[in-house]
Order: C-alpha cells, then sequence, then structure tokens
C-alpha cells in the first residue's frame, strides 16, 4: 500500500509562539499561513504542519499521489483503493471516501491507542 507523503499534523496553542520553536528546530515555512491558522514546515524530508484551533489532538497524516516535496508522484494507490484494502483486512474507518468520485478525497481511522490516522489525497 503506497500512502505517499508523512507529516504529523500537530493542534498546537499558539502558532506564533511555535513556529519560533521548530524554527530553532532547523525547520522553514513550506506551505500554509499565519492568516489561516496553520503552517506546514519542513527540515529535509521531514514535515510537520502546525494548525491553531482546527481540530482537536494530533494526528498522523499521509498523501497519497504527493512526496515530501509535494510534487506528484506518478505511481501511487487512490485513497480509495486503500480504503478499500483496509476494510477488506478488517480495520475500522471514522470517515470514508466516496467510492464512486475519483480526485481529492480523504479518509480517516484511529489506531488501537486512540491516534487519529488522516489519508488525505488532493489530487
Amino acid at each position: 500500500m503506497k500512502l505517499g507523503a508523512f507529516s504529523v499534523s500537530l493542534n498546537v496553542k499558539d502558532l506564533k509562539v511555535s513556529k519560533q520553536f521548530y524554527e530553532n528546530l532547523g525547520f522553514k515555512v513550506f506551505g500554509g499561513s499565519m492568516e489561516h491558522n496553520y503552517l506546514i514546515m519542513k527540515n529535509g524530508n521531514a514535515l510537520i504542519g502546525i494548525f491553531q484551533g482546527m481540530f482537536e489532538g494530533n494526528i498522523l497524516t499521509f498523501n497519497p499521489g504527493w512526496d515530501e516535496n509535494a510534487q506528484n508522484l506518478e505511481n501511487f494507490d487512490d485513497v480509495r483503493e486503500i480504503q478499500k484494502s483496509l476494510k477488506q483486512s478488517g480495520v475500522a474507518l471514522s470517515t470514508e471516501a466516496d467510492e464512486n468520485t475519483s480526485g481529492p478525497a480523504s479518509i480517516t481511522l484511529t489506531d488501537p491507542d486512540g491516534n487519529i490516522i488522516l489519508i488525505d489525497q488532493h489530487r
């Protein structure tokens, strides 16, 4: 199963303070905006998203069809294919993609320890 780019999406209390903290660790802003209350930050191949007031908890995020530079991958597993495979394996999904569509879609699931996983396809 090809899940694409991986990042951790962090729920932060103060976007400006968190931005400075991660810049001190060598991360640089890669996407998002302060005005929209989120930033995507990158250090080498490592990606984190910092989000203020958008969701509770932290989320493991995968982006089928993208590499860690948000560049399109030629070969990838569509989120609906991933969904079908997970369901066939008996994995419970919290949200599902419409199997009758194509293009951008997402699914969510929760691991045995309560960690939320978002598989978010943008193309």
